[in-house]
């Protein structure tokens, strides 16, 4: 989630435009953007920071998340759940810096931009950019100029994007919005993508039957590749939310 920023603090930023910003313990405000924050969390997030953990994701999701559904939204929030040390900060932040930091999640790895991304009616995705200049902020005052895709490249957001924006044919279905709101069914399958652990398990011991066809060689790969398994629930989830 963006940081509840006013809106001089918050600007669009087009691809051909440069910014300023690095943060490293040197910044007097290091570690201040790991606190006081509603991080929500993508299924990408959970497996990567899982896998760092040495957890499986189910137990991941007991130990460090909190899930809301808030009124009106189609499906629940997974949060990364914050200490309670008086500054909700973060359970991975520490005085020398983010200790997951190779995994951190998707939202971290993008401040200080915000992005959003959408489909379109013909099913391209696109992407905006917003810069995000918290006034506590001195990381703007560090670094070299650089434009949106060097900020991407140098954060490895690539494959944090690609299956980030997977989830857009769930989450700007249309059905949802057309306001349909999703049963206890629908809800299930979604949280099922936060715990591919258990989603997989109930695969292999034949519990669950999916309704969509899963060719041999996917079966293959489900039995052992997380990001396939991803895959096949998001194809699940909108196979029936499409009424199949």
């Amino acid at each position: 989630m963006l940081p509840d920023l006013a809106p001089e603090h918050v600007r669009p930023l087009t691809p051909d435009e440069t910014f300023r910003f690095s943060c490293h313990p040197g910044v007097a405000c290091f570690t201040d953007c790991c606190r006081q924050l509603d991080l929500a969390l993508t299924p990408y997030d959970v497996l990567r920071l899982s896998k760092h953990l040495g957890l499986t994701p189910s137990t991941f999701l007991d130990q460090y998340a909190l899930i809301e559904r808030e009124e009106g939204g189609a499906f629940p929030l997974v949060y990364l759940g914050m200490v309670d040390d008086g500054r909700a900060s973060c359970p991975f932040v520490t005085a020398t810096g983010c200790s997951v930091y190779a995994d951190r999640p998707s939202a971290c790895r993008t401040y200080p931009l915000g992005r959003g991304a959408f489909t379109t009616e013909d099913g391209g995705r696109h992407e905006m950019h917003v810069l995000l200049t918290e006034p506590h902020c001195k990381g703007f005052e560090e670094g070299a100029p650089q434009n949106i895709t060097a900020w991407q490249k140098d954060q490895d957001l690539a494959t944090y994007n690609g299956m980030n924006d997977e989830l857009l044919t769930i989450l700007h279905h249309p059905r949802l919005k057309d306001g349909h709101q999703p049963d206890p069914r629908e809800v299930e399958i979604f949280l099922a993508l936060y715990s591919l652990d258990t989603f997989r398990q109930q695969l292999l011991d034949s519990t669950l039957a999916l309704p969509i066809p899963i060719t041999e060689s996917e079966q293959q790969e489900i039995a052992g590749e997380d990001l396939a398994l991803l895959r096949l629930g998001i194809r699940w989830l909108d196979h029936v939310l499409s009424g199949h």
